[in-house]
């Protein structure tokens, strides 16, 4: 890519597409364009052939996509893979039918069996079966890999599948009913603490800024006590309104995970049993290697079957897992979010609710060995995330 070339990251305004935009510009790209949803809707065939033919971009980032952890996954089936096909297919199709020199497909390491082994190769795709949960997504981002694939076999093109594991960072989503484990634990632990110190102010303004199924800041006190018990943010009966309100946000000491506090009556629920692993990636640092990928790496260096050195004979699982190679399991998570938030409240794992994977750990030597490692982990990422959400 040259410095002025026209590069269009759909999916701009989101978690990962804001993070390429930002990586983007920090290396200088000038071109960039981005459409709203409002503005276009990629689902819509017509609309996306018209926007390709007017805007004739070189590079294409595919970022756009319908996302959402468990309950939505699982709630809102057909529309995670109607929207997601939709969305790919026409993206896709159009950059080869307008010549696009290379095109970067951004999928998610839920494509990989719900009992794969660990980590994760790239080469398990497609080895047994999926997790039910958020079968209709990982579907249709399995069809994006297959369909760059398809595309690249028998018209030539570049396009590039990446698997990035679970993200974080600036721009998540904190709806309580449909963002990820982490964003959604630092919302409702940071909710608990407010709680915890009777800091209605700080409650108000949060429900102000992200309203809750329509209740805001403005809302009685009673509606806002049901709707934070809904989401599993509870005071016990005898809860003292007297408690001080003046308690820093941010504990340097750590509590044990789900141990009582004398000065505490605030419970925070979480789904599952705390087990599963998970790993965690700053979603700027996944834009970075998927620029470092579009600069550096084309499909012809995929198709090289690394055992003999010659082209693959069938050419598939080109896709490039993005990752740490780490993992914390969720109760591990919400303890080091308790630590940073300063959350002296109690955890209650619902194991009557799912746990999805037991563990989803990313192989990420494909990505090593073309040159990209991590530098932020866990630790620092939370902190840096807690720190965005309050001064945003």
């Amino acid at each position: 890519m040259q410095l002025n070339s026209r590069i269009y990251v759909a999916g701009h305004k989101g978690l990962v597409g804001s993070a390429l935009v930002k990586v983007l510009k920090n290396k200088g790209y000038t071109n960039i364009i981005g459409r709203s949803s409002k503005e276009l809707d990629l689902r819509d065939t017509i609309a996306v052939k018209n926007f390709f033919e007017k805007e004739k971009p070189e590079y294409v980032f595919l970022a756009a996509a319908k996302v959402g952890g468990i309950i939505a996954n699982n709630t809102y089936r057909a529309e995670f893979i109607w929207d997601n096909l939709m969305i790919q297919n026409n993206i896709i199709d159009q950059a080869y039918k307008n010549g696009v020199k290379k095109l970067l497909f951004l999928g998610s390491t839920c494509i990989y069996p719900k009992e794969c082994p660990q980590p994760m190769k790239e080469e398990y795709l497609l080895t047994s079966p999926l997790e039910y949960t958020n079968e209709p997504y990982a579907i249709a981002k399995i069809a994006g890999i297959k369909t760059c694939e398809s595309y690249n076999i028998q018209y030539g093109t570049n396009f590039i599948s990446v698997m990035p594991t679970n993200l974080y960072g600036p721009n998540d989503n904190f709806d309580l009913e449909k963002s990820h484990v982490l964003p959604a634990l630092i919302r409702k632990v940071y909710l608990g603490k407010c709680l915890e110190n009777n800091d209605w102010s700080a409650i108000r303004n949060d429900l102000n800024k992200r309203p809750i199924e329509g209740i805001t800041g403005k809302s009685t006190d009673d509606e806002i006590l049901t709707i934070l018990k809904k989401y599993g943010i509870t005071r016990s009966p005898n809860y003292s309104t007297t408690q001080s309100s003046s308690r820093s946000i941010v504990q340097s000491s750590p509590r044990p995970l789900a141990q009582s506090s004398s000065r505490s009556t605030v419970s925070v629920e979480i789904w599952g049993s705390g087990k599963p692993m998970r790993e965690f990636l700053w979603s700027e640092e996944m834009a970075d290697a998927c620029v470092y990928v579009m600069e550096k790496v084309d499909f012809k260096d995929l198709i090289i079957d690394e055992r003999t050195g010659k082209r693959m004979k069938e050419i598939r699982n080109t896709h490039i897992n993005i990752g740490t190679g780490k993992e914390i399991s969720i109760a591990g998570l919400a303890n080091l979010i308790k630590r940073v938030v300063g959350f002296e409240g109690n955890f209650v794992f619902n194991t009557s609710k799912p746990d999805g994977t037991m563990r989803k750990l990313t192989d990420v030597t494909k990505l090593h060995n073309l040159g990209w490692h991590h530098k932020i982990d866990i630790e620092e990422g939370v902190e840096r995330m807690f720190r965005w959400y309050i001064e945003e």
